[in-house]
């Protein structure tokens, strides 16, 4: 007997993911890879990953993210902001939560209420706070992102004023010169982007519920450390919220 299957497809500015849902809900493939230079090609390497796993049964894809439009294959395309809500629900199993998602080039606070988006506020893209200021500082280091984020535990507070990462850069540039330890600067970089997501917190009205983290820095322990020191609450998170986008455009693929 034929079965159905439901794709979600997120791809981001720096990494690609997908879900893959069966007729229960079950999660039947999980794919993470590098988005690359090319999402079209990145997605037709994501659709020949699903059919040979698929093994000729249908499937409904729906899309999202950065690249969304160039998933020709996707029935539909549906905003980042609407996916990372449904697929947070499902993860986290709150109806009520606010959603902190750290991407490659953006930041996004959401505030879901009963499952629904109630408020969302997301950065310009120049600002700091973004998993693609902490790959340049990272860079500018000569480091990995996670063994900045670990460097960073054991730094002394120090702060980085400018907003957006050209200037910032310019900042680190000048601790280095001035040998200013790789621990502050490390410190000093994860606390730019924790207090960034806090200034946006500001433009809307957080709600009771959990305070959730998905998005490529829910694997670094030290950023939701800060995170919930900042927001003076636990910041809940898991490495599947990493997927949250792709399981929400999977979630919306049920039911097209």
């Amino acid at each position: 007997m034929d079965r159905r299957y439901f794709a979600g497809i997120d791809i981001g500015s720096t990494c690609a993911k997908t879900v893959v849902l069966d007729e229960d809900c079950n999660v039947v493939l999980k794919d993470l890879r590098p988005t690359g230079y090319s999402s079209v090609e990145t997605a037709e390497a994501i659709r020949g990953y699903i059919e040979e796993n698929v093994k000729g049964n249908s499937y409904t894809a729906v899309a999202t993210g950065y690249g969304r439009v160039s998933v020709p294959f996707a029935k539909k395309c549906v905003t980042e902001i609407s996916c990372h809500a449904r697929g947070a629900v499902r993860i986290f199993a709150e109806e009520n939560l606010n959603v902190i998602d750290i991407g490659g080039q953006d930041t996004k606070l959401i505030v879901i209420e009963k499952g629904t988006v109630s408020e969302f506020v997301m950065n310009d893209k120049c600002s700091a706070g973004t998993g693609r200021f902490l790959e340049v500082m990272s860079n500018t280091l000569s480091i990995t992102p996670e063994a900045l984020c670990t460097m960073a535990e054991s730094g002394r507070e120090i702060h980085i004023s400018s907003l957006c990462t050209v200037f910032a850069e310019s900042e680190v540039i000048g601790l280095i010169g001035r040998g200013t330890p790789r621990e502050d600067i490390a410190y000093a970089v994860i606390d730019s982007i924790v207090q960034k997501v806090k200034t946006q917190s500001g433009k809307l009205r957080l709600i009771d519920g959990p305070l959730c983290l998905t998005g490529g820095l829910c694997d670094y322990k030290y950023v939701v450390e800060l995170l919930g020191k900042a927001f003076k609450r636990d910041v809940l998170t898991t490495p599947e919220a990493r997927f949250a986008g792709a399981f929400g455009a999977a979630m919306y693929a049920m039911k097209q």
